[in-house]
């Protein structure tokens, strides 16, 4: 079973998520594409939101090799969110989405998907930000044309998408 978790900022999306994994069956892996760097703000906020999730859950730290990692990695997988790791990819760079749609279908055991869902924001003004929120959108879709369920996470509150006609 693959699920595709989406929302905004601040929508809940991933808490949403790490619910719904803490009901599948062990070992739980939780996939982590963001890269903190140098800013401590962001260093302190992924670590109070690893201290949040239970002791039991693996994490592992997933860069351009997402799909190797997601592949490879058996039991119930988290993988939050697919936003950092598209953003990793260089300018004008090509995110294969296809990899990483294989290695969800073909894996043993459940995965949870978290990402944004950039459809609902302005207009980019930037070309790097349109680049950015072409890239996500399109691999947003290819995840979601593979997954079993599909929802949209608002206020915390989750919608079922439904399946494409």
């Amino acid at each position: 079973m693959i699920t595709l978790v989406l929302g905004g900022a601040r929508s809940g999306k991933s808490d949403y998520a790490e619910r719904m994994v803490a009901r599948l069956p062990s070992p739980i892996t939780y996939v982590a594409t963001l890269r903190v760097g140098d800013d401590p703000d962001l260093a302190s906020r992924v670590e109070r939101h690893r201290q949040q999730r239970p002791a039991d859950w693996c994490t592992v730290e997933a860069g351009l090799d997402l799909a190797d990692v997601v592949r490879t990695t058996s039991g119930s997988v988290l993988l939050d969110s697919l936003g950092p790791w598209v953003a990793a990819h260089g300018d004008g760079e090509v995110v294969d989405s296809e990899a990483l749609c294989r290695a969800l279908t073909e894996r043993e055991g459940e995965a949870v998907v978290v990402s944004d869902e950039v459809g609902l924001g302005v207009h980019p003004s930037s070309a790097v930000g349109r680049h950015f929120r072409d890239a996500l959108g399109s691999v947003n879709q290819a995840v979601a044309a593979v997954s079993d369920r599909v929802l949209l996470v608002v206020a915390g509150r989750a919608l079922r998408l439904d399946e494409e006609p």
